[in-house]
């Protein structure tokens, strides 16, 4: 329980973090969306740009089976680093966006199935 308390911490404080950059154009504004009973975590951007509405998720994060899985990255800098350098272990962060196939190449944790064993 200590371990999923700690990943929440950082996922928030990570978010919240970029919550405070202010876009660069347009009246707009980050919006912070934290549901800790069921782990998911986003960081959507709202408002308007000259004539035009303006949304879109600039993060997404969810915490399931023991692993951070990041199922969006907006970021240019990218989430997971940010991560491991507050000491999450590369294998219980999943980049989400990425093919099952594929993630066993990205150097992080691929995702464990509905038994806990780690995804093919």
């Amino acid at each position: 329980m200590a371990k999923l308390d700690d990943y929440r911490r950082c996922v928030q404080q990570v978010l919240e973090r970029y919550s405070q950059r202010q876009p660069a154009y347009g009246d707009l504004e980050r919006q912070l969306l934290f549901d800790p009973v069921r782990d998911r975590y986003l960081l959507a951007t709202v408002g308007w740009h000259q004539r035009q509405r303006v949304y879109g998720c600039l993060l997404h994060v969810d915490i399931r089976d023991g692993q951070i899985w990041i199922q969006h990255d907006g970021t240019e800098e990218g989430l997971a680093p940010e991560l491991v350098t507050l000491g999450i272990p590369k294998e219980d962060i999943v980049l989400a966006f990425h093919a099952p196939s594929k993630r066993h190449l990205t150097g992080f944790g691929v995702g464990r199935d509905s038994t806990g064993q780690q995804a093919a």
